[in-house]
């Protein structure tokens, strides 16, 4: 693994490479609200990714690396992962289809950028839908024109139990729904399966 630290207009980021011989591509991922890129499903897939010949980097936004829990607002999120993928892009992961992602927060931001990254696919593990709850006001709430907006062939994984809700399927994108809810640990090989049969369709 190497660790990567890249300058945004949002400060200092940190990409943990984990760099395959031969790549057929490249994920980037990005770590939830209050967890790190250490999350359970983030690591199963990182694993999924290499050995199916993705190389893949797993993003630290800076408010993480400035060691502030409380994440920026969503555009200074967007600008720093932008920062990182246009840097990652001409660099280390320089001439590899790219697929884009995240989970949860990560998620959201992956599908908010997709367009202007350059990626040939988005990957969305426990897509936060809307606010815990099913209250109308949560359900009114919801975060779907987010992953609408996406014009990329789109995975999603989602716990079944997911307090933040279950997206809906389209044209373009799978759900697979697997035990569990948000945090996606209770079956880690379920997230590793869904991701392992999605990854070689979007590159061939």
């Amino acid at each position: 693994m190497t660790v990567l630290e890249i300058d945004t207009p949002q400060g200092l980021a940190r990409a943990y490479l984990h760099a395959v011989d031969e790549p057929v591509g490249a994920l980037v991922l990005g770590h939830g609200a209050g967890g790190g890129v250490n999350a359970p499903d983030l690591v199963a897939v990182t694993e999924v990714a290499r050995s199916a010949h993705f190389s893949v980097a797993l993003v630290e936004q800076p408010y993480l690396v400035a060691g502030r829990r409380t994440p920026a607002p969503a555009k200074r999120l967007d600008e720093a992962w932008t920062a990182v993928v246009e840097r990652l892009r001409d660099g280390e992961l320089r001439s590899l289809p790219l697929i884009v992602g995240g989970r949860s927060a990560g998620a959201r931001v992956a599908c908010r950028t997709a367009a202007e990254s350059g990626a040939v696919a988005v990957l969305c593990l426990a897509f936060p839908l809307h606010a815990p709850g099913r209250s109308r006001t949560a359900a009114a709430k919801t975060r779907q024109p987010e992953l609408d907006a996406v014009k990329l062939p789109t995975l999603v994984v989602q716990g079944e139990r997911d307090p933040f809700g279950i997206p809906s399927p389209s044209a373009t994108r799978s759900v697979v729904i697997v035990p569990g809810n948000h945090s996606l640990k209770s079956d880690l090989e379920a997230v590793a399966a869904a991701v392992r049969d999605w990854l070689p369709g979007v590159v061939s």
